[in-house]
């Protein structure tokens, strides 16, 4: 639901030649989603940014000692707990202690939801530069008294989304992307120095670096069921779309694993098919805003755990473990 109204949904074909392998991406700009959301649900977001590392840990270090969690762009590389030591900027860890050593997060299941890391090592993954990195970006969300309903901004959330998919300024970007994705997926044996290692790399990030598996088409599925009751566009085609993503996932392992180019070509065309879908939902669900059902209005049609579940979500969708907080010495440098 969450995912749904912060309009994440995207699609972008990356590469140059500074990378060892393209980049397939499934949802909008990292922030660019909480800052979705926080407007739509009538949240209040503060975000912080500076250049100087000292500036920065007092930033954060006085919101937590207010008790206040807080939410850190960061380059997951540094982090001393992370599986896969490849630099992603775009990493986002929630902070809610710290002691004389080490900072206490909260990251995803897959790599322990609640977990700690030196504080040397949290200042590099913040000062890091490169693509996706922020300048030390830290953010608070703070839950007005009275939250509004979020069910009548369902239907913008999703058209916008639609539009965005439907009108892409490049050709890398929404379902022009994907087919162009899979023009260019043929050619990765050519593209990549060593596929064994490369192209599974790929698949990796597409099933479960974050994305709920498909590329966050799974995500999206379940927000579009989730509001079955008000709408009936879209979750079929996504519900097709999220499988093919899989495949498509599962052509490139096999590819790099099996060093056959059939396979990448096989994945060409489930990408032409994965165009040629998400076009035709995307179309759907853009005119979402125009139907006598979504003209209705929030308070006509009260889709199942709408309210009841979002609120929740929101109140108390992060486990903050209690931990004895001591400030550490912060040189600059």
């Amino acid at each position: 639901m969450l995912f749904g109204l912060g309009s994440g949904l995207s699609f972008v074909y990356w590469d140059s030649t500074n990378m060892d392998f393209p980049f397939l991406g499934g949802r909008v700009k990292p922030f660019v989603l909480t800052r979705n959301l926080a407007t739509r649900v009538g949240l209040e977001l503060w975000v912080q940014e500076t250049t100087s590392p000292r500036r920065a840990w007092k930033d954060v270090a006085s919101l937590i000692d207010a008790g206040h969690p807080v939410g850190l762009q960061l380059d997951s590389y540094y982090l001393d707990y992370f599986g896969a030591k490849e630099h992603f900027g775009g990493h986002v860890v929630a902070m809610y202690g710290y002691d004389d050593h080490d900072a206490y997060l909260v990251d995803t299941a897959q790599q322990g939801a609640a977990v700690s890391t030196s504080l040397h090592s949290l200042a590099r993954a913040r000062a890091a530069r490169g693509p996706m990195t922020a300048k030390h970006r830290s953010f608070t969300l703070t839950t007005p008294r009275d939250l509004p309903c979020p069910q009548g901004q369902i239907i913008p959330a999703i058209t916008a989304c639609a539009d965005a998919s439907l009108n892409p300024p490049i050709a890398n970007l929404g379902y022009r992307g994907i087919a162009k994705a899979g023009k260019l997926v043929r050619t990765w044996f050519q593209r990549v120095d060593t596929p064994q290692r490369d192209l599974p790399q790929v698949a990796l990030v597409m099933e479960r670096a974050g994305t709920g598996g498909a590329l966050f088409r799974n995500l999206y599925r379940d927000f579009l069921a989730e509001c079955a009751q008000l709408l009936d566009s879209g979750h079929r085609l996504y519900t097709e779309a999220a499988t093919l993503w899989t495949q498509v996932a599962a052509l490139i392992t096999k590819a790099g694993d099996s060093g056959e180019a059939q396979h990448l070509v096989q994945a060409g065309t489930v990408l032409d098919e994965l165009s040629r879908i998400e076009r035709e939902a995307m179309q759907a669900l853009s005119c979402l805003g125009d139907t006598p059902k979504a003209r209705s209005g929030p308070d006509s049609v009260r889709p199942l755990g709408i309210t009841e579940n979002t609120d929740r979500w929101i109140t108390h969708s992060l486990p903050i473990p209690k931990v004895e907080m001591a400030p550490p010495l912060v040189r600059d440098g």
